[in-house]
């Protein structure tokens, strides 16, 4: 029950929340994306009609400053003007018409006879014109008698001494340029405004509300106008396609990371298991010594004693032979005993002050003695002064004792052992290092393990008890080894200030 919650409780953390979050956090992003490409379609729109209607006023332009070129000789002979005028005009749809003023402002000739009421606001434009000796575009729209709806643009013939010699007018047709931009963009809603009054409006009821944050506004560069245009809706189909690739990605994230982290929860579990099982089997070892090991015991001090008297009624030579085989195996088994009472033994343990050092100086001869008879060699490297630790001092010695017989038993012809003792900030070290045979990576991992033993007469409990006791000092044991270069054996301890 307590795994099905903690499961749940993760798939809450890992999953549920993230998606949650990140889903509000990504779809907002998703539609602040969407209102971006909005914006830029719809500048996009605007800068398209703004540079057909710059780029139509430039050519008006142009045209009308060749007219004016022309009529500087021909002012007096108004019919060759008024074909010319003609000529210009059908070329382009676009112009509602062309017209040669006096200096005055009076009409010579035109292209149509419709011309401009002598009410209307041209009147203004003539004036400008006039004042100006300039070229002038209207900022009103004016409708003719044929309801032609216009923009009047006006340039000035001008003398040698810049004298106003006539005026040119070209009407430019409103309704021509609505129609073209309607096949251009049918469904854009567009309005193109001079201050706050509409000249065109494009798929715009006239009731409708032109609201600055829905609608783009776009200048123009030739005229004091304006182009609006609105921001079209978002798109649902559009958007929930886009934010469903991120939640989709998302939800696989999440759940690809869930799995991993249970993965390594159930690598952890598993190893914890392992670990309490580990204690278990020793716990279990322990209590069966702890009860069984005395009754061993007993009977077997009967046995040796019993032994120790037939060996002295019977002398014969293959008699002690027996004997001394008999007495072997009683001593291993005396031994199996020991190492039994000491996994019995409770983990509280009395424990006092020690001078590791001064330890170590102690087993030097013991050691010494076990490598001179073997022929091997042994160096030493110990500080001078003392390094105290918390431990049981008997139980320390038969740990390095126990190390260094391991080391001992591992080493061939010239063989070398060394024993360093380093000391740091807060703890010290204890390396026993043999060049001996070395141990391979599979055997490495179970040497701790109790009863694994790759010794024909071992028991398999020698390094299991030496970690117990470290570990009871509140230290820690690590064997490092590679096959054919030696073992280093190397003990942690905290240093007792």
């Amino acid at each position: 029950m307590k795994i099905h919650k903690g499961n749940f409780f993760i798939y809450v953390l890992v999953v549920v929340i993230p998606i949650t979050l990140l889903s509000l956090y990504f779809f907002k992003q998703t539609l602040a994306e969407n209102d971006i490409k909005r914006q830029n379609e719809a500048l996009w729109v605007a800068s398209i009609y703004q540079k057909n209607w710059d780029q139509f006023i430039s050519e008006t332009v142009t045209s009308l400053k060749i007219l004016s070129f022309s009529a500087k000789d021909n002012l007096h002979t108004l019919e060759k003007m008024k074909p010319l005028l003609l000529q210009v005009n059908q070329n382009d749809p676009r112009y509602g018409g062309f017209f040669l003023l006096d200096k005055h402002g009076k009409l010579l000739t035109g292209t149509t006879d419709v011309y401009h009421n002598n009410e209307t606001p041209e009147r203004t434009l003539v004036k400008e014109v006039i004042q100006s000796k300039d070229i002038i575009i209207s900022d009103h729209v004016e409708v003719l008698n044929n309801n032609q709806r216009i923009i009047s643009l006006a340039t000035p013939v001008l003398g040698e001494n810049r004298e106003l010699l006539a005026i040119f007018i070209a009407d430019l047709r409103i309704d021509y340029m609505k129609n073209v931009m309607k096949v251009l963009t049918p469904d854009t809603q567009l309005s193109i405004v001079n201050g706050d009054k509409s000249i065109i409006n494009m798929n715009v009821k006239n009731d409708t509300a032109i609201n600055d944050s829905d609608w783009i506004t776009y200048p123009m560069d030739r005229l004091p106008w304006s182009i609006k245009v609105k921001i079209s809706y978002r798109d649902i189909t559009e958007i929930t396609k886009s934010f469903g690739k991120t939640f989709l990605l998302l939800v696989v994230a999440t759940h690809v990371l869930f799995l991993l982290i249970e993965y390594i929860l159930l690598r952890i579990n598993t190893l914890k298991e392992r670990k309490e099982n580990e204690v278990q089997k020793l716990e279990l070892v322990g209590t069966l010594a702890a009860s069984t090991a005395h009754e061993i015991r007993n009977p077997l001090t009967g046995v040796k004693g019993l032994i120790q008297l037939l060996s002295e009624k019977y002398t014969d030579k293959e008699d002690h032979y027996y004997f001394d085989v008999i007495n072997s195996e009683l001593n291993r088994i005396n031994e199996i005993v020991s190492e039994f009472l000491i996994l019995g033994k409770p983990t509280a343990q009395i424990l006092e002050t020690v001078d590791v050092t001064e330890t170590l100086y102690e087993l030097k001869p013991l050691i010494h003695s076990e490598a001179n008879s073997h022929n091997f060699e042994c160096y030493w490297q110990l500080p001078q002064q003392p390094v105290y630790v918390r431990c049981v001092k008997d139980q320390f010695k038969q740990v390095i004792l126990n190390l260094t017989k391991n080391a001992f038993e591992s080493l061939t012809i010239s063989g070398k052992l060394e024993m360093n003792l380093n000391v740091f900030t807060g703890y010290c070290k204890l390396q026993i290092i043999d060049n001996g045979k070395g141990i391979s990576e599979e055997e490495l991992e179970k040497i701790f393990l109790p009863f694994y033993t790759s010794k024909d007469t071992g028991t398999g409990l020698g390094l299991v008890i030496c970690k117990r006791i470290i570990q009871s000092f509140n230290g820690k044991i690590e064997i490092r080894s590679k096959e054919g270069s030696g073992t280093t054996a190397e003990i942690t301890l905290p240093i007792e200030q």
